[in-house]
């Protein structure tokens, strides 16, 4: 018989190698300290690389902080470092936060999601549709075979042309809707004068929809954008950090923006074209861009997703508004996709992309299925992982977007997932 103390050794060993779990049901974590270094490890790289000046990541996995650290500085040249206080322009993960405060419309019962929009915005109510120019080089307008409804809003589905659009791009330049001394109803109805690129409904496009979104907020509930979202997301949740203008007061956590070159090294943008919309009050409160916020805020927003719509015993959401909001609305119809596909085997929903069905090579984004995402320009990220109730921000200020981070701080998080699958193909 082997001596007690070498069974109690053996048996220490055999618990010690177990995945970690959690004490509620059982289920495995996937925040193992072996993850941590890992994610630390790409963090760090991030910056030494010369990609980043400064990256910061927090990671909730079952209502608990698992994992927080910074690497870098929030400001190179000033040597401010990136740490949790940290500020930074979140540009399209703004988009979410105004897609909870239409759906909070939406629980009263003031609209259907079918309606459409000029029920609520009746510049939007004739609506014509380009197909191209003809012999004298004149637009080729339609009617809209049916009108924009809230829904295409909310998946990007309603035909607004983008500023690169061949023939109408320059109109849309022209008629500069989202000039930010617009106010939102300004926006609209200058909006409402641009002919459609698509039918409603035919093809996802991702652009000024979110603003529309934000305008009917406004013309629903009778309050301007700003105030309804301060009342009903951000102060409930006390997102302190969470806004469009920051304070002097706190200037010195604001990060630097970084442009990325060609050759992959960055160089600071100037601060009064990276700070011009932040750092003074203007008539357009955008719904698809310009708030700034914290890892923290940011993370109440994002958990208060995974918990269905509750953060500290504060109700923003009902369970059955998030499920829907986190539900694919594309039809398999909608073939023209924009760049959603680059996000990997995604759908969308009512202002995040929903993914359907694993990575399907190991080049694609890691994830998990029923997860829901987004985004911002400057490259930040966040998503809700309900399978595994885990919610992730990744906060970093590089422009053009660079998926490469994300994709590497993924991996980082859930593993090389289905590699060997792929592999073995």
């Amino acid at each position: 018989m082997k001596p007690l103390y070498l069974l109690c050794a053996a048996w220490i060993l055999l618990i010690s190698c177990q995945p970690s779990t959690d004490d509620k049901n059982g289920t495995s974590n996937i925040i193992t300290q072996e993850t941590k270094d890992r994610i630390d490890s790409t963090l760090n790289a991030f910056v030494n690389s010369g990609e980043a000046a400064g990256v910061s990541a927090l990671i909730f996995e079952k209502n608990k902080e698992v994992y927080f650290n910074a690497y870098g500085l929030a400001d190179k040249e000033s040597g401010i470092a990136m740490d949790r206080n940290t500020i930074v322009r979140i540009f399209s993960m703004t988009k979410p936060i105004t897609g909870v405060a239409l759906m909070k419309l939406h629980e009263q019962g003031a609209f259907n999601l079918d309606d459409p929009i000029s029920k609520y915005a009746p510049e939007f109510a004739d609506v014509k549709v380009f197909t191209g120019v003809d012999g004298a080089g004149k637009f080729i307008l339609v009617p809209a075979k049916r009108q924009i409804t809230i829904r295409d809003l909310t998946r990007h589905t309603a035909g607004f042309a983008n500023p690169d659009h061949p023939h109408l791009g320059v109109l849309v330049n022209e008629t500069d809707a989202m000039n930010k001394n617009n106010t939102l109803a300004e926006m609209a109805k200058k909006l409402a004068t641009i002919p459609l690129s698509f039918h409603p409904g035919e093809q996802w496009s991702y652009g000024i929809s979110v603003d529309v979104q934000a305008y009917l907020v406004e013309r629903i509930s009778g309050e301007s954008f700003e105030e309804f979202v301060k009342k009903n997301i951000l102060n409930p949740l006390a997102m302190s950090n969470t806004r469009y203008v920051v304070p002097e007061a706190h200037m010195q956590k604001f990060a630097a923006l970084y442009h990325r070159g060609d050759n992959g090294q960055i160089s600071k943008v100037p601060p009064e074209m990276a700070n011009d919309f932040n750092i003074q009050e203007w008539p357009l409160k955008p719904g698809g861009f310009g708030l700034t916020s914290t890892l923290d805020d940011y993370m109440k927003f994002a958990q208060m997703l995974v918990n269905e719509g509750k953060h500290n015993g504060t109700s923003i959401l009902k369970e059955e508004t998030v499920r829907l909001m986190a539900t694919n609305h594309l039809s398999d119809s909608v073939t023209e996709r924009m760049w959603l596909p680059g996000k990997g085997q995604v759908g969308f929903g009512i202002d995040f992309a929903v993914r359907l069905r694993p990575p399907a090579t190991s080049e694609e984004n890691n994830g998990t299925v029923g997860e829901f995402f987004w985004d911002g320009a400057a490259t930040t990220l966040f998503w809700v992982d309900p399978k595994n109730e885990l919610t992730a921000v990744f906060f970093v200020q590089v422009m053009p977007f660079y998926g490469k981070f994300h994709k590497k701080f993924r991996d980082a998080v859930y593993g090389n997932y289905r590699q060997d699958a792929v592999a073995s193909k």
